[in-house]
Formats: C-alpha cells, sequence, structure tokens
C-alpha cells in the first residue's frame, strides 16, 4: 500500500458519569484519532492514552507530539515507505522500533494503517487477527462509588441491562467491604472481580487475602507495574487469582511473567502492548502456556471497541472482557453504537473494523485537526 499520509485529530467527548478508579475520576475523554489514507482506502486508529500520566506514562499531548516528530515521519521516509509498501501494518512494529515506548501511540499508528489495508482488500479485522466467534460475552468495569449503595444500585442496573461479568474497581479503604455487599447482594452466581491498578503493596497481602472468600475470578494488577517479582510472591499467598494488567506490555514481559509465575491470568489491552499484532502474539503465548486471557477497555470510542471486540473473538479469550456497549461510557458514540444482546456483542463482519465515524457527529466532537502529509 501506498500513504499519502496521516490525519491527527482530537475530540472530546463527555462521559454520561463520572468513571473513578484508584488513580483519578474521568469525567470526559480527550482523545486522539487517527486516519489514515492511501491510494486504495482509508483507515482508522484510536490512541487510547489518558489526558494525564495516571495509568501509564504515556498521555495524549505527548503521543500526539511523538507521532508529529519523530512516529510519522519514520513511516514517511523512503525507507519506511518502502517497507509499508511491502508489508503493510506488518511493518509498523519494526519500523518504530528505535524509538522507546510510547505504545499507545505506535499502537494507533499499526490500526489505522491495518483498518485501510483490510478495508482495501475487503477482509474483516476479526479475519485477520484470528477471530473464532462471531459474538463474544460482554462484561462491564464499574467505578469506584460514593458509597456501598449507590454501588448496588449500579450494579443492579448493569446485571438488568444483561452484561455477563461485573468488575469493580478497587482501592485501600474500598475493597472488602464493597465486594463482600455485592456478593451479599446479588449472590454467587454472578461473575464477579476486581481491578487495583496498582493500588496495593505487598504488605497489603493479608489484607487482599480476605478476598478470598468471596470465590472472585481475579484480582487485577494489585501492585505496582514494575514489581512482577511482588505478584509473584502474593499469588502464593492468595487463592484469587492473580491478573496483570500494567505490567504486561509486550510478549516479552508477559513471557517473564508467566515464567515467574506472576499471574495465572492477562488482561490484554492492544493500546498498552504496541498494536493489534502485538496482543495477538501475547493471546497466543498465553495459549501455549495455559494462562487465560480477556480483552481489557480504556473507555474507546465505537472504533477501538470494534478493533478490541474482533480480538476478543480468538480462542484463547476465555473470560469476558471489558467489551461493552458504547452507551456504558457515552450517550452518542461517534460510530453507529455497539449495542448489547443476550449479555454479548457482535463482531463486526464488515471489511476493516466495520464501523466508521458518522461525519456530523464527529465534526461536533473534534477539537482540533492536524494533516501529516508523506
Amino acid at each position: 500500500m501506498k500513504l499519502r499520509g496521516i490525519e491527527l485529530r482530537r475530540l472530546s467527548m463527555p462521559l454520561v458519569a463520572p468513571f473513578r478508579t484508584s488513580f483519578g475520576t474521568q469525567t470526559e475523554r480527550d482523545i486522539l484519532l487517527l486516519r489514515a489514507v492511501s491510494d486504495d482506502a482509508e483507515g482508522w486508529g484510536e490512541c487510547v492514552a489518558l489526558t494525564d500520566p495516571l495509568y501509564s506514562p504515556e498521555y495524549v499531548d505527548s503521543q500526539q507530539d511523538v507521532l508529529r516528530r519523530f512516529l510519522l515521519p519514520r513511516l514517511a521516509s523512503p525507507e519506511g515507505a518502502a517497507a509499508i509498501g511491502r508489508s503493510g501494518a506488518a511493518a509498523v512494529a519494526g519500523l518504530l522500533h528505535a524509538y522507546k515506548g510510547h505504545r499507545m501511540a505506535k499502537a494507533a499508528v499499526e490500526m489505522a494503517i491495518l483498518d485501510a489495508e483490510l478495508r482495501a482488500l475487503g477482509r474483516s479485522f476479526g479475519r485477520e487477527l484470528g477471530a473464532v466467534a462471531d459474538r463474544v460475552p460482554s462484561g462491564v468495569s464499574v467505578g469506584i462509588h460514593d458509597s456501598i449503595p449507590a454501588l448496588l444500585s449500579a450494579v443492579e442496573g448493569y446485571l438488568d441491562e444483561g452484561y455477563a461479568r461485573i468488575k469493580l474497581k478497587i482501592e485501600p479503604g474500598w475493597d472488602v467491604e464493597p465486594v463482600a455487599a455485592v456478593r451479599e447482594r446479588f449472590g454467587g452466581d454472578v461473575l464477579l472481580q476486581v481491578d487495583a491498578n496498582t493500588a496495593y503493596t505487598l504488605r497489603d497481602a493479608r489484607h487482599l487475602a480476605r478476598l478470598d472468600a468471596f470465590d472472585l475470578l481475579l484480582i487485577e494488577q494489585p501492585l505496582e507495574e514494575e514489581d512482577v517479582l511482588g505478584h509473584a510472591a502474593l499469588a502464593r499467598r492468595l487463592a484469587t487469582p492473580i491478573c496483570l494488567d500494567e505490567s504486561v506490555v509486550s510478549a516479552q514481559t508477559a513471557a517473564a511473567a508467566i515464567t515467574l509465575g506472576a499471574c495465572q491470568i492477562i488482561n490484554i489491552k492492544p493500546g498498552r502492548v504496541g498494536g493489534y499484532l502485538e496482543a495477538r502474539k501475547i493471546h497466543d503465548l498465553a495459549a501455549a502456556h495455559g494462562v487465560a486471557v480477556w480483552c481489557g477497555g480504556m473507555v474507546e470510542t465505537g472504533l477501538g471497541r470494534a478493533a478490541n471486540i474482533a480480538l476478543a473473538a480468538l480462542p484463547g479469550f476465555t473470560l469476558p472482557g471489558d467489551v461493552s456497549a458504547s452507551g456504558r461510557f457515552y450517550r452518542t458514540d461517534i460510530t453507529e453504537p455497539i449495542v448489547l444482546v443476550d449479555g454479548h456483542v457482535e463482531v463486526p463482519a464488515g471489511p476493516g473494523l466495520g464501523v466508521t465515524p458518522i461525519p456530523e457527529i464527529l465534526e461536533r466532537v473534534t477539537t482540533s485537526v492536524e494533516w501529516i502529509a508523506f
């Protein structure tokens, strides 16, 4: 394929309700989209970085800057253009490898080019990645609330909508009591897990072991992302399976965590690991070692959500992911809304992502546009 250029588009999209985690509260999303334009098609990528470097070192302004100054000029160079012309999106990771980190920006580039490539070929994301299902079970992530009654009301609403799994965000002071309340109110049949987003240390092991009483699917990323050995030690002290999120940024780090016994489960977020092709490598690695995986979410628009659903349809994704309906976070998405039916969402079957932005909605939420010509 021959790229003519990539558009960097910033959006501001309000959330239906504040979403609070151990690292902060989101009320709106500052989103960076990429539109790759080739001679044959256009493709969309979504950068999942947050406004501030709280979940990871990456943040939206930094990703736009590194794209503008380093990553896109590399792709536009004669060597980059030749590699993209030969191999398409598969060449992106190798071309950008010299630039350290910035995986969310790299993932957005790869996604946009892959979408354009597949649209030109008439193939879907799901087919390209190796999907084996036409729909996937949908879980929902429930943020920290101001009170237990407010939490129970929120969980009840999501269960009434049909979500197949509930994930509760936790932090010190908001962990055992809310989990106990949800279990008592809704019973042991509800698939339930918790996510700490690095809020604890190994000194909290005895306290975290109190969660073993609630038959949780997993506890996600309890310790700091660098503390892989700490997670291995914690895994020996808990009956609840440990799931890693922030600690896994590549297939290489996933292999190390598995070898050290730091996790029994991995949450795969394509933006965090540098793209959907690297995410597929982690899926394959985990399957080879008998480690379960599921697809995490970063409050994406319908573009990123469609790609995540395609990934979640691979055979190793045996646990419901955070592939919720569009209405979980946005009253009006920029694409046709992704909807929940009987606890599942459909895997888009059209070329590329299978969804495109609705022009008038996209323009309404756009705050800036920048064109980088190749």
